[in-house]
């Protein structure tokens, strides 16, 4: 009972996020609630829940002071030239935007820190696809893929749970699963240009106040060689044959340079430094108004300065995280807002985005009472091993690695690694498969458990992307369900996961 409870209580909450019949702080809360009452919990399920909300609260106030931090300094400005070297460099090409999102996530994730590669990520890329009026969800989503996939690294957290609970050493776990990190890598990168490509055709129909009415969506980025045509923004037949990109121009008027010769064809969009340059009208009534009153360009190189000491705590972990980014509010505040009536102000300015992610953090707290107060996580696990054939059991590693992608994304790292893994393993020793092979392909669902509303980071990338979870699971989940398979497979084939 405890078992199909537990999956339909899963299924349930999963359908009407997705579905989008209920937010999911509700469905949070409400499933949890229906279906522990439904196990027997009783009047019991209050101190489950409770049990659990204690763990949550450093989590809450981390999530919480992070928001209030990176917000106050996007207000005062410290992102802005970041943004607009971005826009240079990566142009006005949805698919290069796209995969830039993806090497910048996987890059800050080196740190093995999920909340501080959302957060940077999110204030350097966010802007950008709000200037190209491109879809928030596709940065959650390729934010995401390249998150997960980085977080088999050895300090990330998962791989020395994994070595941990088999009694292994890290480095025999994660070294040999190098190939598969590397592959997943590169099917990252395929689905942030391919997600790209989409919003380089959807924005032809969907902004043409930006992109204009051109022709063929790939001749709009190419920057080569163009007849000259229709410009981006203006209108009539053009004469000519020209070598320059031409810009959109608000009365008609290209802003290339037209070569000689005849035919017509399509106009291509500004260069990146138009584009740049454009910026400040684009921008204006958004975060990143230009002539925004919080703006603190005199303070511009100690707000740098304090934003690099900031990531120096978090990365050293010499001090706990929700105290590092408490100080780091506090200073921030205090020097680019001495006035009391303004700090106030930034606070109210940034509540709803505290509210949205601390709300859905201790409603997890009902989610995961209810899984392990009732006992229903441990009763699905042993279920699971129950029922696997025994002519299976050479293939157990690789059936781990196909149970680590939805495990993991109902249940905590904690309880999967410490508590289904090694149940697990010993099954697998039976039939002479070695617990390092289990411990590699444990860590294949890595991709998928970091969509999970369970982790606290994924609540803030999409809380601070203003992106509905439902939405950003359907996008999502599918592409990090095929980066954890094809992980699986490298790892067979390099024989970094045996069969026994």
């Amino acid at each position: 009972m405890l078992v199909l409870l537990g999956f339909a209580m899963i299924a349930v909450f999963m359908v009407l996020i997705m579905t989008k019949k209920l937010t999911p702080v509700l469905a949070l809360i409400i499933v949890p609630t229906v279906f522990g009452l439904f196990a027997g919990a009783g009047l019991g399920i209050g101190d489950m829940v409770m049990d659990s909300m204690k763990s949550m609260t450093s989590t809450a106030a981390l999530l919480m002071f992070a928001i209030i931090y990176f917000g106050l300094m996007i207000d005062v400005g410290l992102f802005d030239p970041l943004v607009k070297f971005i826009l240079r460099k990566l142009g006005n090409d949805p698919a290069k935007v796209v995969l830039g999102t993806a090497i910048l996530a996987a890059a800050v994730s080196l740190d093995g820190d999920g909340s501080t590669t959302f957060i940077l990520t999110t204030a350097a890329m966010l802007p950008v696809y709000l200037r190209l009026k491109m879809s928030p969800v596709v940065l959650t989503c390729v934010a995401g893929l390249a998150n997960g996939t980085m977080n088999i690294l050895p300090w990330g957290g998962p791989t020395a749970r994994a070595a941990t609970a088999l009694n292994l050493d890290v480095n025999d776990v994660f070294v040999p699963m190098v190939p598969s990190l590397i592959v997943g890598l590169i099917v990252v990168l395929v689905f942030a240009w391919l997600l790209g490509l989409q919003e380089r055709n959807r924005l032809r129909t969907t902004a043409p106040e930006i992109w204009g009415d051109v022709a063929d969506p790939s001749e709009a980025f190419d920057g080569g060689t163009g007849r000259g045509g229709s410009v981006a923004a203006g209108s009539g037949p053009g004469s000519g044959f020209g070598a320059g990109r031409f810009g959109f121009g608000r009365n008609g008027s290209t802003a290339g340079k037209p070569g000689t010769g005849g035919g017509s064809g399509v106009a291509v969009l500004e260069d990146p430094a138009t584009l740049v340059d454009d910026h400040d009208t684009a921008m204006a009534d958004t975060a990143l108004d230009p002539n925004r009153s919080t703006l603190r360009p005199k303070l511009f190189w100690f707000n740098l300065g304090l934003t690099v000491a900031v990531m120096v705590v978090l990365v050293a972990n010499i001090v706990p995280l929700p105290f590092v980014f408490m100080v780091g509010s506090a200073i921030a505040l205090l020097v680019n807002f001495p006035k009391v009536k303004d700090q106030g102000a930034q606070l109210i300015a940034h509540a709803p985005s505290i509210v949205a992610v601390v709300s859905m953090v201790m409603a997890a707290a009902v989610l995961t009472g209810v899984l392990n107060g009732t006992g229903m996580v441990k009763a699905m696990s042993e279920w699971l091993v129950q029922i696997i054939p025994a002519d299976m059991g050479p293939f157990m590693a690789i059936i781990t690695g196909l149970l680590s992608i939805p495990m993991t994304f109902f249940m905590s790292n904690d309880a999967f690694y410490f508590g289904v893994l090694p149940v697990l393993s010993e099954t697998a020793a039976h039939y002479g498969v070695d617990a390092v092979d289990m411990a590699r392909a444990s860590i294949t669902g890595q991709p998928f458990h970091l969509q999970s509303p369970l982790v606290p980071a994924i609540l803030l990338l999409v809380s601070l992307a203003k992106v509905d979870l439902g939405d950003h699971h359907k996008k999502v989940l599918w592409r990090t369900a095929v980066v954890s398979v094809v992980m699986l497979a490298v790892g067979v084939l390099t024989g970094a996961i045996g069969i026994g």
